[in-house]
């Protein structure tokens, strides 16, 4: 029982992770389904008890799991029901976490099941487009981002990489391959107007996509009236096709006499599964010779052909983002709660529900990243110390902005939520 005056230490998602691990590991040998909560009380003293019943929860999670990977269909099912009662949309960040994972992993035992043949009924195959969903919510998303410390560090420091290998040109052309609702130009037309001693002659923007151009065309619009409000120089031209394979380089409107530079914010992830359109993507940016190009991704692994790795790595991954959600929003704000369901439930299940041509969420690590950019001669450049600092300064503006860290990777930043890495931003040179 708790002490009703007893402090116990907050624990982050991760710490109850590792946790729930380890009890997952020291119960493996068990033939039992059922958990004695006693033994959390001597294995783990110092715990309230919530805390041991996350730790629980966790635990029951990765045995459901292992039973899937084992073709014990009824047994995981069985532990996810206990899930179920155990989890909610609206309770602590374990608690949502799971629930999120718990309902992709039923997904994946119905999936898995009607391979080999045991369920038979007819299904509804689950399709969900995540950037048409992005396109569609803009409050939600922008009330995330100006709530969540590591979102806005990423697109400052992002544009402040970009300012470095464009600035003192009067004119500057930018390619935009995730323009969303541009709230990274915003703050790249800001921070070009705000040259000491210089005036920008005209900024260009070209955002490329293969969809949504109202969607689009309405965030140029806004930008134009931005634009006019700080009196500056400002075109902003749409690039749509239908496939990747029909972008070319006399789409782009390229001027000699600018300076020219790419801007990717989580803009190349979706293309990891169609290979042919990436490659031919960095084809087209490669002739177009830019100064820079700036690269921000989620910093995970979360591609592996092995389930049971690209599970384990979800999980931390999207434990940190709800433990950050946790900590910065209400759990009743609404907005929290479509971009819980609608983005990160909807990751959860593409990641951990499906495989092959299905699976649309393919986040990989830098390192994957490096490998692939050398095919293309590019050579990653060092981030200023200015960048880093943008990106710190960004941070401790907000309440919650301690919790964020700041690593270096080779030459790149990667950004965390309390030690788990988050996004990663790196900056290229075409040979």
């Amino acid at each position: 029982m708790e002490k009703p005056n007893e402090i116990y230490k907050k624990l982050s998602t991760d710490e109850v992770i590792r946790l729930g691990g380890e009890r997952f590991i020291q119960s493996r040998s068990s033939t039992s389904m059922s958990i004695s909560t006693h033994a959390y009380m001597d294995s783990f003293s110092g715990l309230s008890d919530q805390q041991l019943k996350d730790v629980q929860l966790i635990e029951i999670f990765l045995l459901s799991s292992e039973k899937l990977t084992q073709q014990q269909f009824e047994k995981s099912s069985t532990l996810l029901d206990w899930c179920d009662e155990l989890s909610s949309s609206l309770g602590n960040p374990i608690q949502r976490v799971v629930y999120y994972f718990s309902k992709a992993l039923r997904a994946k035992i119905d999936k898995e099941a009607r391979r080999i043949g045991l369920f038979t009924r007819p299904t509804m195959n689950h399709v969900f487009d995540m950037e048409g969903g992005i396109m569609s919510t803009t409050r939600s998303l922008i009330s995330i981002y100006q709530k969540l410390p590591f979102y806005q560090a990423g697109h400052f420091s992002g544009v402040a990489a970009l300012v470095d290998e464009l600035s003192r040109s009067k004119r500057v052309h930018v390619i935009d391959l995730s323009i969303r609702h541009g709230i990274q130009i915003l703050i790249l037309m800001q921070s070009l107007a705000s040259q000491h001693g210089f005036r920008i002659k005209h900024l260009k923007v070209t955002a490329v996509g293969t969809g949504f151009e109202e969607k689009i065309k309405q965030t140029g619009d806004r930008l134009k009236s931005f634009a006019e409000s700080m009196y500056l120089s400002f075109s902003f031209s749409i690039v749509i096709v239908e496939d990747m394979l029909d972008f070319n380089k006399d789409l782009l409107e390229l001027d000699p006499r600018e300076a020219l530079g790419v801007y990717s914010a989580y803009g190349l992830y979706s293309l990891i599964a169609q290979q042919d359109r990436l490659e031919s993507l960095m084809k087209v940016i490669k002739s177009t010779k830019p100064r820079v190009m700036v690269v921000c991704e989620v910093a995970a692994n979360l591609n592996s052909p092995n389930f049971v790795n690209r599970l384990t790595e979800a999980l931390f991954h999207f434990g940190a983002v709800f433990d950050a959600l946790e900590e910065c929003m209400d759990r009743e704000d609404e907005n929290r709660g479509v971009t819980e369901s609608m983005y990160l439930g909807e990751a959860i299940r593409s990641i951990v529900a499906t495989e092959g041509a299905e699976r649309a969420i393919r986040h990989v690590s830098i390192d994957v990243w490096r490998k692939f950019f050398a095919r293309f001669g590019m050579r990653e450049i060092g981030l200023s110390m200015s960048t880093l600092y943008q990106a710190k300064f960004v941070a401790g503006e907000f309440s919650c902005g301690s919790s964020c860290t700041f690593d270096m990777d080779g030459k790149s930043i990667v950004i965390g939520w309390k030690g788990t890495p988050i996004e990663c931003l790196s900056a290229w040179k075409f040979a």
